[in-house]
């Protein structure tokens, strides 16, 4: 009897041994951060988009706020941030296949986003602004006064989403917001809705688009950075902005790219 209730015994332990065991496994599973820092890299998904994610001409290394931020949040996190193009329309697909850990390009906070993923603090200030040649600003003062022109914006962006608001029904969804400036310079479109970081960097005086500019802003926004869903990497994340908000790190590149912290 004693032997049986020893043997019991053994087994009941040698289940708890395993039901344990498969608890920390599934713990650890569950956490983004872990499975980050496993493998050594933090994947990034962008688009081209200056000031926050770009390449200098002749260069094949990518610069800009977010970049740099990405970078610096990576160092602290003991990993190398690894940038990745993606298609902005399918940006929540590639997350949740994991083809990239977060979304870091400039990305509006929308109700949208709250839903398909779990998003950081807010860092930066941004507007939705429509940008067309300078000799035409006059003429279309307001929203209401643009309802027959043609519009170019980024498929799946938050210029899509106010475009669609404001009742315009003349429009092009394209690849990226420089695409949709771009169809503008080329007369594809009289205007386009991007970002007024976009729109600041590259109209203007001094710029590529210098007989390009904007008057009219639709919508004021917020940028985030959007991980999977329930991801404990989003607390990691505003805990090292935090400190770089602390030690100066965000004001110099705020002031290096001309933005505007949150």
């Amino acid at each position: 009897m004693k032997k049986l209730i020893s043997l019991l015994l053994a087994v009941v332990l040698i289940g708890c041994t395993f039901a344990a065991c498969g608890s920390n496994d599934a713990t650890n599973s569950d956490s983004d951060l872990a499975y980050i820092k496993d493998k050594g890299t933090l994947v990034v998904g962008i688009t081209e988009y200056a000031p926050m994610n770009y390449k200098e001409e002749g260069s094949t290394e990518w610069t800009g706020f977010d970049t740099e931020y990405a970078q610096k949040v990576a160092e602290k996190l003991g990993v190398k941030a690894e940038f990745v193009v993606i298609d902005w329309d399918n940006k929540y697909t590639e997350l949740d296949a994991k083809s990239i850990d977060c979304i870091w390009n400039g990305m509006t906070i929308t109700d949208e986003g709250k839903l398909n993923a779990s998003i950081t603090d807010p860092y930066v200030h941004n507007a939705q602004v429509v940008v067309m040649a300078k000799d035409k600003l006059a003429q279309y003062p307001d929203a209401a006064s643009m309802k027959d022109l043609k519009f170019a914006v980024e498929n799946g962006s938050a210029g899509a989403e106010v475009a669609a608001e404001e009742g315009f029904e003349n429009v092009t969804p394209v690849l990226d917001q420089s695409t949709a400036l771009m169809e503008v310079s080329s007369g594809s479109a009289d205007a386009c809705i991007i970002d007024i970081t976009m729109a600041n960097s590259m109209t203007g005086e001094g710029t590529s688009y210098a007989n390009y500019g904007y008057q009219v802003q639709l919508r004021e926004e917020e940028y985030g950075i959007a991980c999977r869903k329930n991801s404990d990497l989003v607390a990691e994340i505003n805990k090292i902005t935090d400190e770089l908000m602390a030690d100066g790190t965000m004001d110099q590149l705020a002031e290096k790219y001309q933005l505007t912290l949150i």
